[in-house]
């Protein structure tokens, strides 16, 4: 009886760990490949410098670089998942959110609608993002919201 116990908690153990493990190898493989999609933005960048003498589209190339930094921050988010313990920190989320918005009014400002709502939400993910600064990260032992009333 003993032994099936034991067994039972050997498998109980490696379960977690070795989704840990193809998780680990997912976000690797993730993060090359935006690497290279990093590599692939800057040298469309240069192109883009070196030989485009007119005007261009400047909303195109804004919103490229929109893009680059969307790749350099899900970069940085995917290491500091490793950094952090496997734990994704939520403000790089937020700062995500309000890059693509932006990008958003960028490319697509027909709309005047839309472009208030995209204005909207990237007001929300900032104050999100402030509230995120000023709580606590660790919830306080004694605070009464977060016990129980004794009666």
């Amino acid at each position: 009886m003993n032994q099936k116990n034991s067994t039972y908690l050997q498998l109980i153990k490696a379960v977690p760990q070795s989704l840990q493990l193809f998780l680990n190898v997912c976000l690797v493989l993730l993060a090359l490949i935006l690497s290279f999609l990093l590599c692939k933005e800057l040298f469309q960048f240069l192109k883009i410098l070196i030989f485009n003498n007119d005007d261009g589209d400047y909303k195109l190339f804004l919103a490229n670089i929109l893009i680059f930094f969307l790749y350099f921050e899900f970069i940085t988010m995917i290491i500091k998942y490793f950094k952090e313990n496997y734990h994704f920190p939520l403000r790089y989320f937020i700062y995500i959110g309000i890059t693509a918005m932006i990008r958003l009014i960028i490319v697509e400002h027909d709309h005047p609608i839309n472009t208030l709502i995209y204005s909207l939400i990237i007001l929300i993910l900032i104050i999100s993002y402030f509230i995120i600064n000023i709580t606590p990260l660790e919830r306080p032992v004694g605070s009464s919201l977060f016990m129980k009333k004794e009666q």
